[in-house]
């Protein structure tokens, strides 16, 4: 069924054609603000970001839908005020099919195009027990369908290079990610991670199934011993022990930590690069800094192919 939504707007790029292109892209993640205070960081970051032209930028949602009406408003003002092509992302968790036909179409209405769809964490509890909305949908792959009928989008889907934490194995989770590829993601992105290899087992293992859709790497700086403790939770995966042993040799030397973190992100991008990967997706935490530290130590012709 579709939502009789125009087709894409002129001008308006899909992310995942731009994915598929020659050049890598280089884009950044956003998380909708809960203060003034946060409002203000997030769009400082979003301006000095700007200046580096990257190829789109997106705005998360909040675990159970909790900042539903922030994200769409955050990503109907980066399209209108800004030169950005963002990306909305929309989850199942809490939402009727009605409430997320709503959605889609508000996003439509500003001529958004490009949607992440996302089952999503339970609320308070990213990993407590799903439970579906009696009206909603069980899986991503059924709200990548279900924006697909809504109108002309490009859909990306969530990849984990470990697994996803419910998954029992590396290999269920490898065919959930398929059958959302299937069901019509043009792309997808990954959690972050801090080993290249994780993320080559994944694209190996994709590419056994003959699936062809393109994975992009997320990537997120440590700037500080926190990120590691929470690491597990940000991403599924552990954290890699030769990895944590560096650190944990500087721990006491916060600025040693940081200058660790953009090192070791840097060389994993610059080898992710050399493998051919079809982009970067920056995980910013709304900070700019460190993001344009590890930007600006890619290899410059790199930089310049993506701007």
């Amino acid at each position: 069924m579709s939502l009789g939504l125009p087709s894409r707007l002129p001008g308006t790029p899909s992310i995942g054609e731009l994915i598929r292109g020659a050049a890598p892209t280089f884009s950044f993640e956003f998380f909708p603000p809960k203060t003034a205070d946060g409002e203000r960081l997030l769009w400082q970051a979003i301006r000095e970001l700007e200046s580096l032209r990257p190829s789109f930028v997106s705005i998360t949602y909040g675990a159970g839908g909790t900042t539903r009406d922030t994200t769409v408003a955050v990503t109907e003002r980066v399209a209108t005020e800004t030169t950005l092509l963002p990306m909305a992302h929309l989850t199942a968790v809490n939402h009727s099919v009605a409430e997320l036909r709503n959605v889609i179409g508000r996003l439509a209405g500003a001529g958004i195009r490009n949607v992440l769809a996302l089952r999503g964490d339970p609320p308070g509890d990213p990993m407590g027990e799903w439970v579906r909305h009696p009206e909603g949908v069980d899986y991503a792959e059924d709200l990548v369908r279900l924006v697909r009928e809504a109108g002309d989008f490009s859909v990306g889907v969530a990849a984990f290079p470990y697994k996803h934490p419910r998954s029992v194995d590396v290999d269920e989770d490898t065919r959930n990610l398929v059958r959302k590829c299937r069901a019509g993601a043009d792309f997808a992105i990954t959690q972050m991670f801090f080993d290249a290899e994780d993320y080559l087992r994944l694209r190996d293992r994709v590419a056994a199934t003959g699936c062809d859709t393109p994975i992009v790497p997320g990537v997120m700086p440590v700037t500080r011993m926190a990120t590691i403790e929470r690491s597990v939770q940000l991403s599924g995966a552990p954290f890699p022990p030769e990895l944590l042993r560096r650190f944990e040799a500087v721990a006491d030397d916060e600025a040693a930590v940081r200058a660790l973190g953009i090192e070791t992100c840097s060389a994993m991008c610059a080898r992710l690069l050399d493998e051919g990967v079809p982009g970067i997706h920056f995980i910013t935490l709304n900070r700019s800094t460190a993001t344009r530290e590890v930007w600006q130590q890619l290899a410059p012709t790199q930089v310049a192919a993506a701007a």
